[in-house]
């Protein structure tokens, strides 16, 4: 049942509410597992958005590039901008509530949309967990469709990593990608699996520890992985092995090292996202120690 909400202020967010944002987030994690955005830095705050009433922070949303499709590619695939909206659990079904902040929102990413190229499509998504059924349903009924489904698996590093034997004839490095031309050449490799794209791959450089490592032959990138820490957690993120040098064990080579480096770095767990359709990645992940403990459901639309 919708609840009527009164006095409501929205504006970007400023420094100033850090502490209204911290009880924001402390509510809206207490009631269940959600998907929760931290604002970023203060250049990405164009692209938070703010509920206040009666001096309380009742709801925040925030939009996000998160893949575009670099150049030469198919003309079916699509940029991705994100969105996550978040109230306090009273206020979760406050239609009125929501409705105002999706505004602000679908008018940023927009915005966000015309700095793409356009020879692509955009479509606007958004990912909760598959318990978050009020917030779910609000997209539902704004037209989102389903678009896929993710388990988040975790991985205890205090628990034993399998040492494992690389290939005669394989090298394995960490590659900084620390010029232009070197995150050019790494896009276009892993644009052979999913088109990331520039924007996506600096925003994960931006993270803590961030590190990629590679195998090669000879000269040859074959696979790659990447690592970071985000909060108090390890990330591992676009695990790729090219099609002629797949069931050579490089993926679950790559996968060790990723757990060994973050667990030099005293981290007590990593994780990672998978399609729940993906079962041979799935299967690849369990082989060292990832179990799956909850599922996101992601929505979208296409932005005309």
């Amino acid at each position: 049942m919708s609840q009527p909400s009164t006095e409501v202020f929205i504006r970007n967010f400023q420094i100033e509410d850090m502490p209204l944002l911290g009880a924001l987030y402390q509510s809206v994690t207490a009631k269940e597992n959600a998907i929760f955005w931290w604002v970023g830095d203060e250049d990405n705050w164009s692209n938070v958005y703010c509920a206040f009433e009666n001096g309380k922070m009742v709801a925040k949303g925030q939009v996000s590039i998160i893949s575009t499709v670099p150049p030469g590619h198919s003309k079916e695939n699509n940029h991705s901008i994100f969105v996550n909206l978040k109230a306090i659990p009273e206020r979760e079904s406050d239609i009125d509530l929501l409705d105002k902040i999706y505004h602000y929102l679908l008018i940023r990413a927009n915005h966000l949309k015309e700095t793409l190229p356009k020879e692509y499509g955009t479509i606007l998504c958004v990912g909760n967990n598959s318990t978050e059924t009020a917030s779910n349903q609000f997209f539902i009924d704004k037209g989102y469709r389903h678009l896929n489904s993710l388990f988040n698996m975790s991985r205890d590093l205090n628990k034993p990593i399998p040492e494992l034997i690389l290939q005669e004839g394989f090298q394995f490095s960490h590659w900084k990608m620390e010029s232009s031309r070197e995150e050019r050449e790494y896009l276009d490799i892993e644009a052979e699996i999913w088109p990331v794209g520039f924007y996506r791959l600096s925003e994960y450089k931006k993270n803590k520890l961030w590190t990629s490592m590679v195998i090669r032959q000879a000269d040859t990138v074959v696979g790659g992985v990447m690592a970071w820490q985000e909060e108090d957690y390890g990330v591992i993120e676009d695990v790729f092995v090219r099609e002629p040098w797949r069931k050579r064990g490089i993926a679950k080579y790559l996968l060790t090292q990723a757990l060994r480096y973050l667990k030099s770095h005293q981290l007590q767990k990593a994780n990672l996202m998978v399609l729940t359709t993906n079962n041979s990645a799935l299967s690849l992940y369990e082989s060292v120690g990832f179990y799956a403990d909850k599922e996101e459901i992601r929505y979208f639309i296409e932005l005309n």
